[in-house]
């Protein structure tokens, strides 16, 4: 194959209980498959993930490399794709059948769209239905001005790996992706893309989102190997796209709404994992509220209080054990006796991009 219409690229590492059913789901999509190519990007799998790519050989061609992260595989696997259309897939989700086909469509009806998401069922580690989420109104969407980022900010959860497809056009202006992303790199793709070409967001749930123990972005019960892997990731984050960004000529408060939430979450998990002075939490937490909420009951305002006070008597990492373990035992629904407050526009609820 010369030269692909669509590479798919599917990016894994120990995923052996997975891979079988997310390379199937690309073979059976309901459109011709001629000229579509698939890459598996292994990033040094110590499980039977490799055996198992290799029983779809030559259909699927597998790169192996050793392990990196998800940029090192995006960039390897990039490299290798001769496709206009490059759409991805982590080795532990799956598409349903016309996902495919229903993003070229729509690249084909918008010629000027770079970047193409969708809507998507999460599920668990056995497959079963969790949620299934989706945008309210899907339509175009650019990088032109602050309502604009504000509304990104709310969709980028639609543009995450396993949603998330670009041009090679817009790609190209991209690369390569910084390896220090050894999890995001989807989000640092995906926001540059939209600023360079705007992005759609399709309403059909095309997309199985799987969380399990050993998903690598998303964690149930608090981990302190994850945050301090994430935390990294928010610190390379913050400092590559806003100099990107602005290289593109978006400007400085579009910017701020897409990178603040980002930035808050990266200092509260700097916080959790190397610590810093009671101060530092106090900040994170008020800056967190504001950006989350537009409006408090009066029950909230004094457990957010309450909750302030205890930031500059705690110091960080013995806060945000409190915080977790809190989480963890789905004790926040508590809020919900006092007075839920209301959600503000820039809140990007659950996971963002993984």
């Amino acid at each position: 194959m010369a030269e692909a219409l669509v590479s798919v690229l599917i990016d894994t590492y120990n995923h052996e209980r997975f891979i079988e059913r997310a390379i199937t789901s690309v073979l059976e999509q309901d459109m011709s498959m001629d000229e579509v190519e698939i890459l598996v990007v292994d990033d040094g799998s110590t499980d039977r993930t490799p055996q198992i790519v290799r029983q779809f050989e030559p259909r699927v061609r597998h790169l192996r490399k050793p392990n990196g992260g998800q940029a090192s595989a995006f960039n390897l696997g990039f490299a290798h794709a001769s496709g206009q259309i490059i759409a991805m897939l982590d080795g532990d989700d799956w598409w349903e059948k016309e996902k495919l086909r229903l993003v070229v469509n729509a690249f084909r009806e918008n010629p000027a769209i770079g970047a193409i998401g969708n809507a998507l069922n999460e599920v668990d580690a056995d497959g079963k239905l969790l949620s299934a989420i989706a945008p309210d109104h899907p339509h175009p969407f650019f990088l032109r001005s602050l309502k604009e980022g504000i509304q990104f900010s709310a969709l980028m959860t639609y543009m995450g790996t396993s949603r998330l497809a670009l041009r090679r056009t817009v790609l190209e202006k991209m690369l390569p992706v910084p390896e220090d992303l050894v999890i995001e790199a989807d989000e640092y793709l995906a926001t540059l893309a939209v600023a360079i070409s705007g992005g759609l967001v399709l309403g059909q749930h095309l997309t199985n989102y799987r969380y399990h123990p050993g998903n690598l972005y998303q964690f149930g019960r608090f981990s302190l190997e994850k945050a301090r892997r994430k935390s990294k990731v928010l610190q390379c984050l913050a400092r590559e796209l806003p100099v990107r960004l602005q290289a593109l000529g978006v400007a400085p408060e579009t910017a701020a709404a897409i990178l603040k939430p980002r930035a808050v979450e990266a200092e509260r998990l700097r916080l959790t994992v190397e610590g810093g002075a009671p101060w530092e939490t106090f900040r994170a937490e008020r800056q967190a509220a504001r950006l989350a909420y537009n409006d408090f009951s009066f029950g909230y305002r004094l457990f957010h209080s309450m909750v302030l006070a205890l930031t500059l008597v705690l110091p960080p990492k013995w806060f945000y054990r409190i915080r977790n373990w809190y989480a963890d035992r789905q004790l926040h629904r508590f809020r919900e006796v006092i007075g839920k407050p209301t959600l503000a526009d820039t809140f990007v609820p659950g996971k963002a991009a993984r």
